[in-house]
């Protein structure tokens, strides 16, 4: 693996780590820290007072390093395109993580403010990819391509909305959602080396800076965490992979490659339709992963399965990917 790659993986990794403590009680200090919904699980009630916004780390790190690393980012449009969606949608989840802090309740940014705010910013990637971007979608199942036109639009503000409320719907328990995400990047990141056919890519680079900041990120959030990503990392991690599944042109691929995301989102969706419809619920609790605490499992053995879950889902997608 040629030197970019690792220099990027290796530098994001050790300014995480070395970061990462005084980052948390910088944290403490502004008094940024969780609390627990009532409605949360008895074991959880524990984690009230943990710091949030470690987001804000492992987002700056890649955005700084990777222009160091590949100066060469300023002339790549799809680079930049991916970049400032995880900043962007780092920021929304910032606002809303700040709200939190400050009134001392999980209530943050209104639903309504928070899906407005992600669907600009989706049009907004819209518009910067479409001038240079094709507005077409590959069906790899049927080998064949799709011209959607002024429909891609629609597509990319699902995707972008979508991914970024399906990451944070994941984002429960210690060590889960990073997990997850490390997984469903390495797929996007052999996929982007094939096409570009070089591995001194920006966007391979980015990747690689992105994959050893939440390495580092993921040694203080893994149970008993030190530190929560909050909104802040969540919905820029949700927002980076629709990006990268928009210029890479693997849209569909994302659904299967992010599929545990998908599957905590689709447990959410189909929970309160039931209590609505049939007024019972489904799932004994959602997202999906809280079910299986309730029936007893450890924590960390439900993140464990989750991880394992998503990287055979990592491979599959990869597959349809490449088909």
């Amino acid at each position: 693996m040629p030197v970019k790659l690792i220099l990027s993986l290796l530098i994001s990794l050790a300014i995480v780590m070395v970061s990462m403590p005084p980052f948390i009680k910088f944290l403490k200090k502004l008094s940024f820290r969780q609390s627990i919904s009532e409605y949360s699980l008895e074991e959880d009630q524990k984690k009230a007072g943990t710091p949030i916004m470690g987001g804000v780390l492992f987002i700056i790190v890649p955005i700084l390093l990777t222009p160091i690393i590949a100066p060469e980012v300023f002339h790549e449009t799809d680079t930049l395109i991916v970049m400032m969606a995880f900043a962007g949608y780092g920021i929304i989840g910032f606002i809303d993580d700040y709200l939190i802090a400050v009134k001392k309740n999980n209530e943050g940014l209104s639903p309504k403010a928070k899906l407005i705010m992600q669907v600009i910013l989706g049009a907004v990637f819209f518009f910067l990819y479409q001038s240079h971007g094709k507005l077409e979608l590959y069906l790899p199942l049927m080998q064949k391509t799709v011209h959607l036109g002024i429909l891609y639009f629609f597509l990319v503000l699902f995707m972008f909305a979508g991914s970024s409320n399906a990451v944070n719907l994941t984002d429960g328990m210690d060590g889960l959602c990073a997990g997850v995400t490390i997984i469903a990047l390495i797929p996007f990141l052999i996929i982007t080396l094939k096409q570009n056919a070089s591995f001194s890519s920006s966007l391979a680079v980015f990747i690689m800076a992105l994959e050893g900041s939440l390495l580092g990120y993921l040694y203080y959030n893994k149970k008993p965490a030190k530190v929560f990503m909050g909104d802040t990392g969540a919905l820029a991690l949700g927002g980076v992979l629709a990006a990268i599944a928009m210029v890479t042109k693997k849209e569909l691929a994302l659904i299967v490659i992010a599929m545990v995301p998908v599957l905590e989102t689709l447990s959410v969706i189909l929970q309160v339709a039931a209590v609505k419809t049939i007024h019972r619920r489904i799932f004994p609790y959602t997202p999906i992963h809280y079910s299986f605490r309730l029936k007893g499992m450890p924590e960390k053995s439900v993140v464990i399965l989750f991880w394992i879950a998503e990287a055979v889902f990592a491979v599959l997608g990869f597959m349809l990917a490449m088909r």
